[in-house]
Parts: C-alpha cells; sequence; structure tokens
C-alpha cells in the first residue's frame, strides 16, 4: 500500500490565497505533480464541486476539503499549514490548517479506513498541535503516518482496545435487549443513536459520529453511531436501536435502512453541524425524546418486509430475473469456450473439427502430430473450447433453476440442461427445462418435514426428486416438441439471405442498443451464442449473426466517446472522463460502457445509439461479416471474418451514434432545461 503522504506534497507556512478556492487549487497542483492524479482541472473542478455544497471548515481554525474524482489514481493526502489563514465556513474561525483528500472513484476499503482514521485525528488537540509546531515537511509526514498508520506495539494495543470496546457494546446490547423486552433494569444512563453520513464519505462522516460521541459522553448520554460512510457501515444492533430513546441524523444523503429507526423521535441536520455543534443536537435530541408533539421517523419497521415483496413480485418478474441469471452464469462458459475454438483454427486451420479428439489423445508435446506443435496446440485449444461450450446449455438450465430455488435448483438444473442437449432441444430446451426444475425444487419450501431430515434435504432428497421430474419431462413429453421446434428456427434462420438477412441484422443491432446489457440486450447476445454450436464451414449463418451482434453492441460506446470528443461542452466534466473510458470499453464488446450516459440523458443517448447500432448490425449482415469469437470485440480480430467491413460496420455506426446524439443535444432540447432557461430569464442580470 502506497504512502498516503510524501514531504512533497506538504506545503509549510505558505501564502496560497486568499480564499478556499485558490487553497483548493494549490493542493490540487501538489496532488497532479506528485504524479497521483492525471489531470488537474478536473480534480479541482470535482474538489470546488464538494466544496461548494457544504463548506469543510471545522472548529479549530482546520480544513479538510476532499473529493473523490476520476483524474485520481491512488488516494492521496496533500498538507498545507496557511501564513494566512482562509475562511472555509467555520463559524469559530479562519483555518490556517488544511488537509486535502484525494480518492479515486475505486479506492479501495483499506485505504478509505486510513482516510477516516485521519479525519477523526483532527478531533484530537493534541494531534492538531502537533501540526502546528511542526518544523519540516517531513515531522507533517511522519506525524501523520503515526495516526494512519501506527507502529505493530500501537496496533496490538489498539486492537486490544477494540475487542475490550466490542465486549462492552455486547453487553450493553443484551442489557438493553432485556430492557426492551421488559425484564427489570437498573436505572441508567440515557440512550441516543445516531447516523452520520456525508456524500463522499470520506472525511464528515467520521468527524461528525466522534463529536457526537464526545458531547453525549461530556453529557453523560450513552450514545451508539452508525456512520455509513466509505470506510464501511456497520449497522446498529435492533436491540441498540430499540432501547434508544431518540435518534439522530446527521447526515448530507439518504440514510440506508431507515425503516430501522420508524416510530423514533427524530433530530436531523447536516453532518456539519454534528461537527460544529455536537452538543446542542444532543440537547436537542434528548427534549425531543420527552416532547409529546416531537418528530418521529415515518412508517413502521417490518424486519420481514424483504421477504414479503418477493412473495408480492410479479411472476414475469420473477421469470425474467431467473432467465437473466442463467444467462449471466452461462456467458463465461461460452466466451472462454468461443475464444479457444478461434485460436484452435487459427493454429491449427479448419480442418482440426474433424481430427482435434484424435490428435489429442494419440499425441503429446514428445509425439507431435502431423503438421508439428501448431496442429497439436490448435486441437488441444480447440477441444478445451468445443467442451467449455458443451456446458452452454446445461449452464443456462441449471442456473436459472439456481435463480428460482437457490443451491438445490442447481443440480436437476444441470442435469435437465444435459437432456436438452442430449435430445437436441438446444438453447430452448434449457430454458424450459431449467424453469421445471426450479419449479420442482422451489415447491419442497413448503413442505414441513421432521428435523432429522431437514440436512438431507437441500443435498439429496430435492436434487434426486428434481431431477427426476424435470428430467423425466424433458425426456418423454417436451424434449422431442422442443427438439423439433429448434431445428425448424435453425432451418428458417440458414435460409435467410439478402434483405432478409439485413433486416435480421437491423433487429440485433437495435435490440443490443435497447438497454446496454439489460434483458433485451442479453435476449439478443444469447440468441448469437446458442448459435454458434451449430455453425460450420458449410453453415456459416450463426457466425454471422455472432458478428453482427458484437458489433453493433460496441457501437454505443463508441459513439459516446467519438461524441464527447467532437462536441465537448454539450456534455459536463464527469461524461468526458466517462468518454474516455467508453473508448476502451467499446473496444472491448462492452456495451454498458454507454449506461452513465443513458443514465443522464435516456431519451436522447438510447435513440442516437439504438440509430448507430441497427446501421452497423445491418452492414454486418449484409457483408457476411463472421466471428467465431463470442466475445472480445477488436482485441478477437484473428477470430473474425472479413475484418475489414467488420472495422467499416462499427465505424458507420459510431459516427451514426456520435452525430445523432450531437443532433439531439443541440436541437431536441429537455423540458427541464426549457423551464430552467425561462426561470435565468426572469433573474436580472
Amino acid at each position: 500500500m502506497s504512502a498516503l503522504i510524501t514531504p512533497e506534497l506538504v506545503a509549510l507556512d505558505a501564502d496560497l490565497g486568499d480564499d478556499s478556492a485558490s487553497v483548493i487549487r494549490h493542493l490540487a497542483q501538489l496532488v497532479v505533480t506528485a504524479g497521483r492524479a492525471t489531470e488537474f482541472e478536473s480534480l479541482a473542478a470535482d474538489a470546488l464541486a464538494r466544496e461548494s455544497k457544504t463548506g469543510t471548515g471545522i472548529p479549530g481554525g482546520l480544513a479538510i476539503p476532499h473529493c473523490r474524482s476520476m483524474a485520481v489514481t491512488e488516494p492521496t493526502l496533500a498538507f498545507a499549514r496557511l501564513s494566512r489563514a482562509v475562511d472555509f465556513g467555520a463559524k469559530d474561525a479562519l483555518a490556517d490548517v488544511v488537509f486535502f483528500i484525494a480518492a479515486p472513484e475505486g479506492a479501495d476499503q483499506a485505504h478509505l479506513k486510513l482516510l477516516a482514521k485521519l479525519a477523526r485525528s483532527l478531533m484530537k488537540a493534541d494531534f492538531v498541535a502537533s501540526l502546528r509546531v511542526a518544523t519540516s515537511q517531513q515531522e507533517i509526514v511522519d506525524i501523520v503516518q503515526a495516526v494512519v498508520s501506527p507502529a505493530p506495539a500501537a496496533v496490538e494495543a489498539a486492537a486490544v482496545a477494540e475487542a475490550e470496546a466490542a465486549a462492552s457494546a455486547e453487553a450493553a446490547a443484551s442489557a438493553q435487549a432485556a430492557v426492551a423486552a421488559g425484564a427489570e433494569a437498573s436505572a441508567g444512563p440515557r440512550r441516543l443513536v445516531a447516523v452520520t453520513a456525508c456524500p463522499t464519505g470520506i472525511a464528515h462522516t467520521y468527524m461528525a459520529a466522534d463529536a457526537l460521541v464526545a458531547a453525549a459522553k461530556e453529557a453523560g448520554v450513552d450514545l451508539r453511531v452508525e456512520t455509513q460512510g466509505s470506510a464501511g457501515a456497520v449497522p446498529l444492533h435492533p436491540s441498540v436501536i430499540a432501547a434508544a430513546e431518540a435518534v439522530i441524523f446527521a447526515v448530507d444523503v439518504d440514510v440506508r435502512g431507515r425503516d430501522r429507526f420508524a416510530g423514533k423521535p427524530v433530530i436531523s441536520s447536516p453532518v456539519k453541524r454534528g461537527i460544529d455543534e455536537p452538543k446542542e443536537l444532543i440537547r436537542e435530541a434528548l427534549a425531543a425524546a420527552v416532547t409529546p408533539g416531537a418528530r418521529r421517523v415515518s412508517g413502521v419497521y417490518d424486519p420481514n418486509a424483504e421477504e414479503r415483496a418477493e412473495e408480492r413480485e410479479h411472476l414475469g418478474h420473477k421469470l425474467k430475473r431467473a432467465l437473466l441469471t442463467g444467462v449471466s452464469y452461462m456467458i463465461p462458459f461460452v466466451a472462454a469456450g468461443g475464444l479457444l475454438i478461434a485460436l484452435g483454427f487459427w493454429l491449427g486451420g479448419y480442418d482440426i473439427t474433424k481430427s482435434a479428439g484424435t490428435i489429442v489423445l494419440e499425441n503429446s508435446l514428445f509425439n507431435l502430430p502431423d503438421g508439428g506443435l501448431p496442429i497439436y496446440l490448435g486441437a488441444v485449444l480447440f477441444q478445451i473450447g468445443a467442451l467449455s461450450m458443451g456446458f452452454l446449455v446445461p449452464a443456462l438450465a441449471g442456473y436459472i433453476a439456481y435463480g428460482i430455488a437457490d443451491r438445490p435448483g442447481i443440480a436437476p438444473g444441470f442435469v435437465a440442461g444435459a437432456v436438452a442437449g442430449f435430445m437436441g432441444a438446444g438453447f430452448l430446451g434449457g430454458i424450459v427445462g431449467g424453469l421445471l426444475a426450479g419449479v420442482v425444487a422451489k415447491s419442497f419450501e413448503r413442505l414441513s418435514v421432521p428435523r432429522w431430515l431437514r440436512s438431507l434435504m437441500p443435498v439429496v432428497i430435492i436434487p434426486l426428486v428434481a431431477s427426476i421430474a424435470a428430467s423425466g419431462l424433458m425426456f418423454v413429453v417436451l424434449g422431442g416438441p422442443i427438439a423439433w421446434l429448434t431445428e425448424q428456427l435453425n432451418a428458417w434462420l440458414s435460409g435467410m439471405s439478402g434483405t432478409s438477412a439485413v433486416v435480421l441484422g437491423l433487429i440485433l443491432g437495435l435490440m443490443m442498443a435497447f438497454d446496454l446489457g439489460g434483458p433485451v440486450n442479453k435476449v439478443a447476445y444469447s440468441f448469437a451464442v446458442a448459435g454458434l454450436g451449430a455453425a460450420t464451414l458449410a453453415n456459416q449463418f450463426p457466425w454471422q449473426i455472432m458478428a453482427a451482434v458484437m458489433a453493433a453492441g460496441m457501437v454505443p460506446p463508441l459513439g459516446m466517446a467519438l461524441a464527447t470528443t467532437i462536441d465537448r461542452k454539450l456534455f459536463s466534466l464527469a461524461e468526458r472522463e466517462n468518454g474516455k473510458a467508453a473508448w476502451l470499453l467499446g473496444a472491448s464488446f462492452i456495451s454498458e460502457g454507454a449506461i452513465p450516459f443513458a443514465a443522464a440523458d435516456p431519451l436522447r443517448v438510447i435513440p442516437a445509439s439504438m440509430l448507430g447500432a441497427a446501421t452497423t448490425g445491418a452492414i454486418c449482415m449484409a457483408s457476411g461479416v463472421t466471428s467465431k469469437a463470442p466475445h472480445g470485440g477488436f482485441f478477437v480480430s484473428f477470430a473474425i471474418g472479413n475484418l475489414g467491413m467488420f472495422i467499416v460496420a462499427i465505424a458507420v455506426g459510431t459516427v451514426v451514434t456520435a452525430l445523432a446524439v450531437i443532433g439531439l443535444k443541440r436541437f431536441v432540447v429537455k423540458k427541464e432545461e426549457v423551464v430552467e432557461a425561462e426561470d435565468s430569464a426572469l433573474i436580472p442580470s
């Protein structure tokens, strides 16, 4: 783990300007100069945007500006001791000691916990005093490192103290549970609970918690705090909440699990007030606890609400969830298998399909076949890929059953899928078999069985009975008709050519861009990969469908990336940063790279994406592009037939999407933008 702070990130007794924005920009520049951020303007803009929401000044002449930014490459602390104090919004004084916390968007828990430690240390007078008298940059670094990364002995002592505190908390929770249950207990301190949370979850969340705990201790109040921050949240025990007289929400974001506190008198405030005025919040909460008309947390807490919500879930939603579960677990088998088969073709040639098994069994590295090492390795890779592709239908059926009945459904689902494959029922048979296995396995939940039999149910009885029922129905009743339907469907698709093939490519393109990785996208993708097993040199139509689907799925993120390059002003800073990442995501066939744009502006982004993807799908089908690999985008170019037209189709679709979204953003104005423009026109200049 890299050091959070180094001497080059420290500015001592410096004049960094006369306002908070100047100080933040100087500290952001230190982070960039140290090589811990890629772009100064993005980092500074993110930090200033956070500062504009709530000033980060805290009592005692301190400030702790902070942000998450895509420009940051590793969690970093920059420090300034100012020769000229600056206003960061604290009520008591200007700030002359400033910590700037810069965290990447995906910072890990270990780093975030260290940043939280620093924030909490700023509430300790001796720590702040040592920062004010330090004489060198290295001394500042040593002081901070002693807090965020203490010596082993200190860590051990802290662990012992934490264990003792946990034991004390458990004992207190037990006592409070007894009180809540009506047991006799001696009178003790008044009890409160609190939740603290801020938008970034790095600094204010933990500082407010410590300030409230200190104020409660001084007032003789037993206060338990749940910090809903980036370093993770440990929910308050239900018995602790039940025993509390009132709750304090010191938050700038929604409280997770708010209904747990339903009916409790509540004091709500911004998280910064928890730092600035903790004593006042404690007094107000104690007063609210004994005031009949005090505001209370709305709703009624129901610990079984999630289970009942699942029971009320519409049948169609349950089926969709199960099908998507099966598809998501199936895709890795197909992606790996398809790429291995493509590599086998590349090394061993297309004739490898006729002799791969024989070559693998009869030869080795020390007994190479005719054609030498490439032929042998090609046969090995092809055979591994073919075996992996053989799990397509069983994995689909097994995890559909898992989506319905959880773990007891996996085995009967796999067996039913294997039966579907054996009978030639293919992809459709796998879906039906998985649904049957899941429904039969799920039905056992309603049975009341003796205790001695319960342990056998999920591992023996349910798999046995569900496998017999689902697979038996597939063999005796359903397998034959589904196999016939699959054969007719494949024959119809194989017979498509000319205009009808182009229309199919257009439809598949529309589906791939409609919800960018959602159910419709997955249906199109699953349809394509399901046909790969039936593709041959004589029947390359399934490979053509796969190429059209993959190319169309690459277009939405590439189109958004191009649009952010052509007309940057139409996109926010965050969208421009997402646009940079979208180039790689699109090139890799990860349609989800366009989701941030669609989420912010679905009515303009999704139609533009569909237009470009449909164009690409139609061009691919018209020009006979093939793909023997089910995933990988440009990185599996070796598996693409007619690579030139594959690239042309994607390029055309990307340009169409980019121009369409730019045109829609310029000339089709959203209703809320019109209202905002009208409101701004009413404001005198």
